[in-house]
């Protein structure tokens, strides 16, 4: 069977989860295990970066294992337990929903197309009245500000940001990263933190998105 692996995979957590299994494993909680989720998540990038096949598939493998793990554990919760075909079951659903011209009847012309859809039926989803609904504060600054960035394009929001350093219109990953880097290099020979730096102008930022939504009410949905 295709899947059999996986049911393997399935019945070895379920194994090392339960009484007589392993110490350690029935040990772990949701959030002791959060660190190795994270963790599990560079090295994937890592091995993607150097092209290196095996590293991959090794990765994916651990990253899978978290999956596993986690939702092994969800089946013990006496409140509101769920398992893997919940959640294999869920993510399945959820791709059908957001993917109507290829399970609809809806047509697009571009990739573009089907990334505002897939925003547009998200925040439908979810009853989002903010483009800062969803967006996890916790992630690193210069991420959680993109995402920010992103999301108020989308939604067309008109906020005005200071650009003391501007971009040509021919500038380059290669030369923005050489410019963050530089900018980097000063910050630290003067002993600021950038990262700080960077989360409270985000935080600033936010404040500003909110400020404008109730300015102007409206949906976020593009």
């Amino acid at each position: 069977m295709a899947d059999s692996q996986l049911i393997r995979l399935r019945e070895v957590m379920d194994r090392l989860r339960s009484p007589g299994g392993c110490l350690w494993d029935a040990e772990q909680t949701h959030e002791t295990l959060l660190k190795y989720l994270l963790e599990e998540s560079y090295e994937y990038i890592e091995a993607v970066e150097d092209g290196d096949r095996v590293a991959m598939q090794e990765e994916l493998g651990d990253l899978l294992l978290q999956v596993y793990f986690h939702s092994r554990m969800a089946e013990e919760d006496p409140v509101a337990p769920f398992s893997i075909d919940d959640v294999a079951a869920t993510v399945a659903d959820k791709l059908i929903r957001r993917h109507p011209h290829v399970f609809g009847d809806v047509k697009v012309s571009s990739s573009a197309e089907v990334l505002e859809n897939w925003e547009a039926l998200k925040a439908q989803e979810k009853g989002r009245t903010s483009a800062t609904e969803g967006v996890p504060l916790g992630q690193p600054a210069l991420a959680l500000a993109s995402k920010l960035l992103y999301r108020t394009e989308k939604f067309n929001y008109e906020i005005p940001v200071e650009h003391p350093v501007k971009l040509s219109e021919t500038s380059t990953e290669e030369e923005l990263g050489t410019l963050i880097f530089g900018l980097l290099d000063q910050a630290v020979a003067q002993g600021l933190d950038a990262e700080a730096a960077l989360r409270a102008a985000t935080k600033q930022y936010i404040t500003a998105i909110h400020d404008y939504e109730a300015e102007q009410p409206r949906a976020t949905t593009p």
